[in-house]
């Protein structure tokens, strides 16, 4: 019976099938299309981590694609142009409308420069067409250009003058009719889409820097893109979802880093009744501004309100409000007097630490509503839900932002979850599951989830026992200290690494685990690359706090047709450097990950795997067409 309800069921979907491609010609010539794109070159993926709201660091990074342009740049046009020519054009590549502007002020502007622009910009767009289908090119191509841009990308067989001639004809008819420049923003804008065929972003695009909105925005633009949830988005998500914890540290973060605007601006979310608040309830005079005392005090109520609903997210090391002793000046911290560095808490009665005050509760709830009305604010969540998960498999790379708890002896650690204890890839799964249903339900229990996966120590997006309170108001910088989950000093072992990548089903002798959120200290001598090359922590220090700490401005990572590469980069200066003396992001250093000895197809893809499922689909349905077991549809009439 089994064997028979399954011969149906392919029945019916080959029936299904025909009705896309009816005869057999249909179907062979699709096999033929599909066997030849297996034999294109394996396209360029990128990926960055940890923007932090570094708009203008991150739009470089994806301008020049992490170096990607002036790699093809060398390639295809190295052996005529010097490096300064090369630099100019790499910068019209990335910034053509203000590059543009900069020519006709100098008055460089002459059809000499078009000419041989226009020409180099084809021939770079024409190099990097080979590794997709016509018609995906000609998808990327804008509409308004896209007859033009096709006939100048394919040339003749032969190369000859004819064709040649017929091209450079067309170069001075856009010149005649002033559409150079237009022209140009096209090529660039083509070039750059073709130079990555898709992004991989893990995670991190708000906090710290002040753009995370515009950040977003560029992202909602791009062709091909996907987020793996960092800490610091899910907290956002929570926040955008109604979770008042999240809101509270939202808001938190944003004073204590100065990007108000980002709220107030950005997302409309008023900030005026809390200013007011503070400045009526706080004392001027301490290191710490009122406003950041007002909501810090009013999260550590909502996070103890929280773990008192959640004892299972073991959170009591993290309730100090109760623990404050005002008449000393201390607070009291695994069993230790600590001085504070702060004594104004106006609101926190002694006998009911946690509860807001009325005046707070109105405060919060107000914001509450703010975040989630802000239509901005929704559509930026939106897209993450949509284009986002925890984590990802992805042409044998694991994908995630954070970790996977772990215990000391290298087994994957079990979490408690809704009352059920979940480990590994199920523990992941249940995170993203959680993470949706805020989102989607908004149910108090998930909610509660979106704090805990944004700060938890078990949360696969943060893993640290985090020091919040302690780093805001506590003299005593020894207690700042944030321990972190064995997994980040387990994953220098390759057999721990192996075991990662078969608990989501990656063959540890391809695969490699791809991670953001802990800065790599270059400077002391910490490298992204380890476990035999099968780790990699490509957290991108788009933060120029960190560079200090760092000694460069971070990594990402770029894989195509030849092997996977991570890229170290100096600081970013800014756009008007870029535009005034070509000055890209360098590159600190290279380090090759893989290489192929023979050229990677998209054979060797996920997409090829794919690719191959509908070969055999259509070659059972070609069959069931010989058979006569279907009639081809030109027949059934």
């Amino acid at each position: 019976m089994l064997d028979a309800g399954l011969a149906a069921m392919e029945h019916k979907y080959l029936e299904l099938l025909s009705e896309k491609f009816p005869t057999r010609h249909a179907a062979f010539t699709e096999i033929i299309n599909l066997q030849a794109i297996l034999n294109l070159p394996r396209a360029t993926e990128h990926f960055i981590s940890d923007v932090h709201g570094e708009y203008e660091a991150f739009t470089h990074i994806l301008n020049n694609c992490s170096g990607v342009i002036r790699e093809r740049v060398r390639a295809v046009l190295g052996d005529e142009l010097g490096e300064e020519a090369m630099d100019e054009l790499c910068t019209l590549i990335y910034y053509p409308r203000e590059r543009l502007a900069a020519v006709h002020a100098a008055r460089l502007d002459t059809p000499e420069w078009y000419r041989a622009s226009l020409m180099s910009l084809i021939r770079l767009a024409r190099f990097l067409s080979n590794n997709y289908t016509r018609s995906k090119v000609r998808r990327a191509m804008p509409v308004s250009y896209a007859y033009i841009i096709d006939e100048l990308l394919h040339e003749a067989g032969d190369r000859s003058p004819e064709r040649h001639d017929y091209h450079v004809r067309i170069l001075d008819s856009i010149l005649e009719v002033d559409a150079a420049d237009d022209f140009i923003e096209s090529l660039a804008a083509l070039i750059k889409r073709l130079a990555v065929d898709r992004l991989h972003v893990v995670g991190d695009l708000w906090d710290r820097g002040p753009h995370g909105d515009r950040v977003v925005d560029e992202l909602m633009r791009h062709h091909s893109v996907d987020v793996q949830w960092g800490n610091h988005d899910l907290c956002w998500m929570g926040a955008a979802a109604g979770s008042e914890a999240c809101v509270a540290s939202v808001v938190r973060i944003n004073v204590r880093n100065r990007t108000l605007d980002l709220l107030e601006g950005a997302y409309g979310i008023s900030l005026r009744e809390l200013a007011l608040f503070a400045e009526r309830a706080y004392r001027h005079d301490d290191r710490v501004s009122a406003l950041e005392k007002a909501i810090s005090v009013m999260y550590f109520k909502l996070e103890g309100q929280l773990a008192a609903r959640h004892p299972e997210f073991e959170m009591e090391d993290r309730l100090l409000l109760d623990k404050l002793n005002l008449i000393h000046g201390t607070v009291e911290i695994a069993g230790e007097p600590r001085e504070l560095s702060v004594c104004d808490f106006p609101t926190v009665d002694p006998a009911d630490p946690y509860t807001l005050s009325e005046e707070e509760a109105r405060i919060m709830a107000g914001l509450v509503t703010s975040f989630r009305e802000s239509k901005r604010l929704h559509e930026h969540v939106s897209f993450l839900y949509e284009e986002g998960s925890v984590y990802l498999v992805c042409n044998d790379n694991l994908i995630f932002h954070g970790c996977i708890p772990m215990n000391p002896d290298g087994t994957f650690r079990a979490v408690r979850c809704l009352g059920e204890s979940l480990s590994g890839r199920r523990y992941l799964d249940f995170c993203d599951a959680i993470a949706r249903r805020a989102w989607y339900e908004g149910d108090r229990d998930a909610l509660d989830w979106m704090l805990y996966l944004s700060c938890g120590k078990l949360s696969s997006a943060s893993g640290r026992v985090m020091k919040t309170f302690e780093r805001c108001f506590v003299a005593d910088r020894s207690t700042w200290d944030e321990p972190q989950d064995p997994y980040w000093e387990l994953a220098e072992r390759p057999e721990v690494v192996a075991d990662v990548l078969r608990e989501f089903g990656v063959d540890p002798e391809r695969g490699h685990v791809i991670n953001g959120h802990t800065p790599v200290l270059t400077a002391r001598g910490e490298k992204p690359v380890r476990a035999g090359g099968r780790f990699l922590i490509i957290d991108g220090g788009f933060c120029e706090k960190y560079h200090n700490k760092t000694g460069i401005a971070g990594y990402t990572l770029v894989s195509d047709d030849h092997g996977m590469r991570i890229k170290a980069h100096l600081p970013f200066e800014s756009v008007e450097a870029a535009l005034a003396r070509n000055a890209d992001i360098g590159e600190a250093s290279v380090t090759e990950i893989t290489r192929s000895e023979r050229r990677l197809h998209v054979s060797d893809t996920d997409v090829g795997a794919h690719i191959r499922g509908q070969i055999r689909d259509l070659q059972a349905l070609l069959d069931a067409y010989r058979t006569g077991e279907l009639p081809e549809h030109a027949q059934r009439r």
